[in-house]
């Protein structure tokens, strides 16, 4: 063997390990390669987590613990109710496809330099907007309503009345939750970053209680109140409000005293269907046919119930006995005497008038009042106006129209009918009217007429029977 066949001879095992090493180093690349087409570079960390050399499934994982889900815990009575977790507000823990386009990202064929240098990333949103919150706070709202209704409401102290007196009845302490500043107060711990609510922190408590001073000084007005003696004084006539009546009508709300409107207005409305004198007739001593009745006219009024009701609810409250004439509406008033003692008589049946003057008579003539088929309208009315000259004016039976002047005219009622001068009747009294009778007006002698014009008022009241 020559001597460059043994050198030869012994640079061959060295050929072979290099070639092997070679084989070796590709055979490592490659696998990395391969590796890391599915695995995770060494060094990358997601979300401070490091998923360095785990494949998806497990990167995933790993990160999926590293969040708590839980945003917000609810308790009640120190237990648990309710957790409003992230997925609650829509959102989603899976990093699947953020994960993905992470490893597509990688070069694998790089996975050596790796190990040489550090990639840090992040991933997810769990930052909470207004938006998402109200709409999760909106759908809460609703439960703790109808949580609600499954607890006991708390009572305010109140009065009660028994066998002519009030006592308190104590508060009643409930359990229901003040939602809404449940609602208002989780939305300010959440963006503040607090993460617990005590429901019972909510209760809605009573706001009067039966040591409240306030309650004791209405006891003590409830029952003074209660024990007034009310009255009406009307057209001089005294109506008593019974004890008993007054008594319903107390309230008591919100540490508040005070009367039921829609009683007191009832109340009002029928003593109105009683004594108003829109709608009541008048019983009166005539001058020729004794007691008669005459039905309401223009000369009348009504109660004003609501504010009747008002003035009374303030009377009854000041807790003195009282005697009020009630606020009402029209030519009249309650005030005083119906009719007095001046007014004017027309008697239809006898065709006479009279005029009486504080009591004493201080005219009277025969009349001649309207026609079977134009008849006076009876009522009790008064003098409104007084005109002299005037012409009255309207339409006969036949559809004509009349202008007819006289000296003295003084209207009653408001379709036209007046006493007034008659210059054109050659007599007056009797049954005259049945066959020449006026339109309805009270026809006067005019020498009469011209003396009652001259002394009459406007106002007197005229009574038509």
């Amino acid at each position: 063997m020559t001597r460059k066949q043994r050198q030869k001879k012994k640079k061959r095992p060295l050929l072979y390990l290099s070639l092997f090493l070679l084989l070796l180093i590709v055979a490592i690349y490659g696998f990395g390669a391969n590796y890391y087409q599915s695995h995770f570079f060494p060094n990358t960390t997601v979300n401070t987590v490091a998923i360095g050399n785990a494949d998806l499934n497990k990167a995933n994982t790993k990160l999926q613990k590293n969040v708590s889900t839980t945003l917000f815990s609810l308790t009640d009575n120190k237990a648990p109710y309710k957790d409003i977790t992230l997925t609650d507000l829509g959102k989603t823990t899976d990093f699947k496809s953020d994960l993905q386009n992470l490893l597509k990202k990688q070069n694998n064929w790089a996975f050596p330099l790796s190990y040489f240098k550090k990639n840090k990333t992040s991933m997810g949103d769990f930052s909470v907007t207004d938006a998402e919150l109200d709409g999760y706070l909106s759908n809460l709202t609703t439960e703790l309503t109808t949580l609600n209704d499954s607890r006991t409401p708390s009572q305010n102290a109140s009065l009660s009345f028994n066998e002519g007196t009030f006592a308190v009845v104590p508060e009643v302490v409930g359990n229901q939750l003040n939602v809404e500043n449940i609602i208002k107060d989780i939305k300010t711990k959440i963006q503040a970053g607090e993460k617990t609510l005590e429901l019972e922190d909510y209760l809605i408590a009573p706001t009067v209680t039966q040591n409240d001073e306030t309650i004791q000084n209405q006891l003590a007005q409830a029952n003074k109140v209660s024990a007034i003696n009310g009255n009406y004084s009307i057209n001089e006539q005294v109506i008593n409000i019974p004890t008993e009546t007054i008594q319903s009508w107390l309230t008591f709300t919100d540490g508040t005293l005070g009367l039921d409107q829609e009683k007191v207005k009832a109340y009002l409305s029928s003593l109105g269907e009683q004594y108003n004198t829109s709608s009541v007739p008048y019983t009166f001593n005539s001058s020729k046919r004794g007691q008669v009745s005459v039905p309401a006219g223009s000369y009348s009024w009504s109660i004003q119930v609501n504010s009747e009701a008002e003035a009374l609810t303030e009377t009854i409250l000041a807790g003195e006995d009282f005697t009020r004439v009630p606020i009402t509406k029209g030519s009249s008033s309650a005030n005083g005497p119906r009719i007095g003692n001046t007014y004017i008589e027309v008697d239809i049946q006898n065709q006479h008038m009279w005029y009486y003057k504080d009591g004493a008579l201080v005219l009277e003539t025969d009349v001649v009042t309207g026609k079977p088929t134009t008849p006076t309208p009876t009522g009790v009315f008064y003098v409104w106006n007084k005109e002299s000259p005037s012409v009255l004016k309207g339409n006969n039976e036949d559809g004509t129209k009349y202008e007819t002047p006289v000296n003295y005219w003084m209207p009653v009622d408001w379709t036209g009918v007046g006493i007034h001068d008659a210059n054109w009747q050659p007599t007056f009294g009797g049954n005259w009217y049945l066959e020449h009778g006026s339109h309805g007006c009270v026809n006067t002698p005019p020498t009469v007429m011209k003396q009652l014009f001259e002394i009459l008022e406007t106002n007197t009241p005229v009574l038509i029977f």
